[in-house]
């Protein structure tokens, strides 16, 4: 019971961090070109599967305060929680920022490109650096850290 609380709280921590990373640096967070660095967290499912629902939550809180509307709350929302449970399963840590790469990438360029008037492979290209330069350059680094000092039960 003790190890699932804890993972419980580690989830939350990381919804609330998310959402604050978010506010933060809201200029690059939201928007057709996007570095939202919150998104440094995706790797974390990898780990383990506790930390899905603290991003699913994370990404549900911070799309309501980021004014894209009911696009981005639902379905960027939904995107998050495919990639976190496509990373839980990713064979080694390289490979655990793809999901949400691709995910978003594709994912959120649907919306996002109707929304700012961009040709959708455009949306696709810059939300798919932004997120590929926050999961590789900040994520690994995290995930690192994570892997060093938390212990799943």
């Amino acid at each position: 019971m003790k190890n699932n609380t804890k993972r419980i709280v580690n989830s939350g921590v990381v919804a609330a961090v998310y959402v604050v990373l978010c506010i933060l640096f809201q200029p690059i967070s939201f928007g057709s070109v996007q570095f939202r660095i919150a998104e440094a967290f995706t790797v974390l499912p990898f780990l383990d599967a506790a930390f899905i629902p603290g991003l699913y939550i994370g990404v549900l809180l911070a799309n309501i305060i980021g004014g894209l509307g009911a696009w981005d709350i639902w379905l960027g929302s939904f995107f998050t929680l495919i990639a976190a449970y496509l990373t839980w399963k990713m064979p080694n840590k390289w490979l655990a920022p793809l999901p949400s790469v691709l995910v978003n990438a594709f994912g959120v360029s649907a919306y996002v490109s109707v929304l700012y008037e961009v040709p959708y492979w455009i949306s696709v290209l810059w939300i798919g650096i932004g997120q590929a330069v926050v999961t590789y350059l900040i994520g690994i680094p995290i995930l690192i850290l994570f892997k060093k000092h938390y212990k799943p039960s």
